[in-house]
């Protein structure tokens, strides 16, 4: 299941009163696409007059991207209201899932048959399922090290850019060598775009499969020309 406001306003107030006697006034609740979180409780920060650090504005955000499973969505929101307890009250935890998260988390698992964990923990599925489905072209550099492993890149597709990468880490005395494809493969997609000059390690293997078909460009340092694969 996916997550919506009026959902997560009912599943607060029910374990509100269960596991926190009623004690959070209900916060700010907003739904997230994010790619990398499945919930998260953010709030503001100002310094009293004595010194103290308050926190206040609290608004919990529970991702809608994914679908769910009802524990899964259960665990997320009480996760986050553990966080929202430790941040209302101004209590001083050791780290952000420190000692106090920790007891009350144990706490609630306990009692309740939760399975709240330190981390909200993604499956391959549901990493598979936040990439962007879209088909767009890419240009991928593929880069061979003089160690045996394979790095790509994926790269905006200016000139400028791919000329600046190619040539810059063409000169790397790491790098043995590098090749250049357009896909519009959406494998590609799970990779950032940008001209920094690094490199992802991957399986050769898994990366030249998808890159079948793809065209191949070609580059003296100073133009490229795209070729059909």
């Amino acid at each position: 299941m996916k997550a919506s406001v009026d959902y997560v306003k009912s599943k607060f107030d029910e374990y509100n009163k269960l596991m926190f006697e009623s004690k959070l006034p209900r916060p700010s609740i907003m739904l997230s696409s994010a790619k990398t979180f499945l919930g998260k409780c953010e709030f503001k920060k100002r310094r009293l007059p004595d010194g103290r650090v308050e926190r206040y504005n609290f608004c919990l955000r529970i991702n809608s991207r994914f679908d769910l499973t009802e524990q899964e969505l259960e665990d997320t929101i009480i996760h986050e209201m553990i966080h929202y307890y430790i941040g209302i009250f101004q209590l001083n935890d050791t780290s952000a899932h420190g000692q106090i998260f920790r007891k009350m988390m144990n706490t609630i698992n306990k009692q309740y048959g939760r399975h709240i964990s330190i981390s909200h923990k993604m499956t391959d599925g549901q990493r598979e399922e936040a990439y962007d489905k879209r088909r767009r072209w890419h240009v991928v550099a593929v880069l061979e090290f003089s160690d045996g492993r394979t790095g790509i890149k994926v790269l905006p597709r200016v000139l400028p850019r791919i000329l600046n990468y190619y040539n810059v880490m063409g000169t790397d005395r790491r790098v043995t060598g590098i090749k250049l494809y357009m896909s519009d493969n959406i494998f590609f997609n799970r990779y950032p775009n940008s001209s920094a000059l690094n490199a992802i390690i991957v399986e050769k293997d898994i990366v030249m499969e998808h890159l079948s078909g793809a065209r191949i460009i070609q580059c003296d340092g100073k133009q490229v020309k795209v070729t059909k694969g």
